[in-house]
């Protein structure tokens, strides 16, 4: 695409995809017009599209940013022990989540105005993460340390808690994030049969 005269892309591109990104978690995408971002960033409406196609476009483009990061920082050593293995993605989880919660609730809620093709690509990218933590707990059940009957299931109803953290956990508040992490811990292990 053609890059607006005078605009920086490395400056102005960012600018615009930071102010959608919080715009759609605060308001919802079906509320929000490409006249409220441009005005955000300061810009005129139709320089936005010197650096996207559309509204549609600009919301995938920042769902498939969040999950290829989430999948890039994520990385997991089969050598551990799977309940060992299975801590570290709790605190990762929660750590990411709070770090970027308006991630987080746009990968979540807004994936419904998603067309049905930029829904199956970031649904793809969805699955490989959830298949991240499956194979943790595949490889628990298989070592005897964990006792699973559903693993597909556990993992679906383990992410919606650890991503729920983002709904409540304020910073400053009654737990630090190390309490955070030890409560959920003891919880995820719990669910799991993983003991302590």
């Amino acid at each position: 695409m053609a890059r607006t005269q005078g605009s920086r892309a490395e400056i102005t591109g960012p600018l615009i995809r930071q102010a959608a990104q919080r715009l759609f978690a605060r308001h919802g995408f079906a509320a929000v017009s490409m006249r409220q971002i441009a005005a955000e960033v300061g810009v005129q409406v139709g320089t936005l599209y010197s650096y996207t196609d559309d509204k549609q476009a600009l919301l995938t483009d920042l769902l498939r940013a969040h999950m290829e990061a989430l999948l890039a920082e994520w990385q997991d050593d089969a050598s551990l022990d799977p309940t060992e293995r299975l801590d570290l993605f709790v605190r990762f989880h929660i750590d990411t989540s709070l770090d970027h919660a308006d991630g987080v609730f746009l990968s979540y809620m807004e994936l419904r105005n998603l067309t049905a093709e930029n829904h199956s690509e970031i649904t793809l990218l969805r699955r490989r993460y959830e298949q991240a933590l499956q194979d943790i707990l595949d490889d628990g059940v298989a070592a005897g340390r964990m006792r699973v009957e559903d693993t597909r299931l556990a993992t679906m109803a383990l992410i919606a808690m650890l991503t729920g953290v983002t709904h409540w956990y304020r910073s400053g508040g009654r737990l630090d994030r190390e309490a955070l992490h030890r409560h959920y811990v003891a919880l995820v292990r719990g669910a799991v049969g993983a003991g302590a």
